[in-house]
C-alpha cells in the first residue's frame, strides 16, 4: 500500500489529507459559530427576553442578545482566518519535506478557554439578569382574574 507516488511515499499524501480534513473540521467550527451568532443577534437569548428583562435592569435585553451574538460570530471569523493561515503553513512546511512538530492544538484550547468564558457569561446572564417568569395562574391579582373572566 505504501507504493510511491509522483516519487513520493503514500505517507506523504497521507500527511496532507489530514490537515485537510483538520482544516475542514475547524471551518464547520467557525461556521457553527458564526451560524449560532446570528441566530443569537436575530432571536435573543429567550422567546419572552423582553417581558422577562423589563424591569431586571437598565440594559436593553435585545443590546445583550446583540452583544453575545456578535462575541460569537467575531470568534467564528477569527477561527477561520487562522485555521487558513494554519493550513497554509503546515502544508508548505509538508512540501518543503520539513519536519512538522505536533504539539497541543494552540487554536483548539484558545478556542475552548473562549466558549467556556462565553458559556460562563450566558449562564450568568440567564441567572441573574433573566429573573424567573412567574406562574401564569398565580400572576394575577384577583380583580384581575376576575375581569379576564368577565365577573366585575
Amino acid at each position: 500500500m505504501d507504493t510511491p507516488t509522483s516519487g513520493q511515499p503514500a505517507a506523504d499524501l497521507r500527511d496532507y489529507l489530514a490537515e485537510e480534513r483538520t482544516f475542514l473540521a475547524w471551518i464547520r467550527t467557525g461556521i457553527a459559530l458564526m451560524a449560532f451568532g446570528i441566530v443569537l443577534a436575530h432571536f435573543g437569548i429567550s422567546a419572552d427576553e423582553a417581558h422577562a428583562t423589563r424591569y431586571a435592569s437598565e440594559v436593553e435585553p435585545y443590546e445583550l442578545s446583540l452583544w453575545f451574538g456578535t462575541a460569537l460570530i467575531t470568534i467564528g471569523v477569527i477561527v477561520n482566518l487562522f485555521s487558513a493561515w494554519r493550513y497554509m503553513r503546515l502544508v508548505g512546511q509538508l512540501s518543503r519535506r520539513q519536519f512538522v512538530r505536533r504539539s497541543v492544538s494552540k487554536q483548539g484550547v484558545i478556542v475552548a478557554v473562549l466558549l467556556a468564558l462565553f458559556g460562563i457569561a450566558m449562564a450568568i446572564y440567564m441567572i441573574m439578569v433573566v429573573p424567573q417568569l412567574p406562574d401564569p395562574v398565580h400572576a394575577y391579582s384577583p380583580e384581575m382574574l376576575a375581569r379576564i373572566h368577565g365577573r366585575q
